[in-house]
C-alpha cells in the first residue's frame, strides 16, 4: 500500500536565514538559476508552504522573463530592466532565493529618482507557449516609431508634443541636453514664428521640460509586439 503523502500547511511568511529576509505572498524575489553564468531569475511568490514541521518550505512561483528569455528575443525599445510577467507557474525550495526585488509598474519606473540594482519594471504580461504580449499594442514615437525605452533620452517638440530620439533628428544626446527649445521637422516653421512674436521666453541652464529619460506612454499610436 502506497504511503500517505505527508500533508503540508500554507504560510503567511517565511525568513529566508541565509539573506535574512523575510518573504511572503505577492513579494517579487531574484532566485539562483541552476546556471551560474546567468543573471539570476525574477519571480513573484504566489504561495508558501512547509511539511508539518515547518520545514521543507517550498515557494509557488510565477516566472517574469527577461527579454531575451522570451520567443522574440530582445528588441531596441526593451529597457535593461524590463520583464513580462509570464504564464509560467513552478514551485522552488525557499533555499533558492537569493534576494527580494521590486518589479515597478511602468509609469512608476520612470518616476524613479535612481534606479538601483533590484529595482524592474513590467507592461506586458507574456504567454510562454505562444510568445504572444498582453497588451500587443502599446504608444509609439519618434520618426523611428518605436516604443518607449526608458534608458533612452528624447527630447519633446513644443507644438507637435511627439517625443524624439536626438540620433533620429540628427542630434547628439550633449547638443539634446543643451536645447532652450525644440521644434521638429513638422513643426519648424510655425515654431519659429511662436518663438520670434514671444515677449516672455526664457533660458535656462538646467535640464528643460522638453527633455527627457522617463515618460508616461501616450496615445499617439501602435506597436504590434506578436512574433
Amino acid at each position: 500500500m502506497a504511503k500517505a503523502k505527508a500533508p503540508r500547511r500554507t504560510l503567511d511568511s517565511y525568513t529566508v536565514k541565509h539573506i535574512n529576509k523575510t518573504i511572503k505572498a505577492e513579494d517579487c524575489v531574484l532566485m539562483r538559476p541552476a546556471d551560474q553564468s546567468k543573471p539570476q531569475y525574477v519571480a513573484r511568490i504566489e504561495r508558501i508552504e512547509a511539511d508539518a514541521r515547518g520545514g521543507n518550505v517550498k515557494v509557488h512561483v510565477r516566472w517574469y522573463y527577461r527579454p531575451e528569455e522570451s520567443i522574440g528575443g530582445r528588441r531596441q525599445f526593451h529597457g535593461s530592466k524590463e520583464v513580462f510577467l509570464s504564464d509560467h507557474y513552478d514551485v522552488q525550495s525557499a533555499d533558492t532565493i537569493e534576494g527580494k526585488c521590486t518589479v515597478h509598474s511602468f509609469t512608476s519606473y520612470t518616476k524613479l529618482d535612481a534606479v538601483g540594482n533590484d529595482d524592474f519594471f513590467c507592461r506586458f504580461e507574456y504567454n510562454s507557449s505562444t510568445g504572444a504580449f498582453n497588451p500587443d499594442r502599446v504608444a509609439v514615437y519618434c520618426k523611428c516609431e518605436m516604443p518607449y525605452n526608458p534608458d533612452d533620452l528624447m527630447v519633446q517638440c513644443e507644438g507637435c508634443s511627439d517625443w524624439f530620439h536626438p540620433a533620429c533628428i540628427e542630434m547628439t544626446a550633449e547638443e539634446a541636453k543643451r536645447l532652450d527649445h525644440f521644434f521638429c521637422e513638422s513643426c519648424s516653421s510655425e515654431g519659429q514664428k511662436k518663438l520670434q512674436n514671444s515677449h516672455a521666453a526664457s533660458r535656462h541652464s538646467d535640464t528643460k521640460d522638453h527633455l527627457a529619460f522617463g515618460m508616461n506612454l501616450g496615445q499617439n499610436g501602435g506597436y504590434e509586439t506578436t512574433t
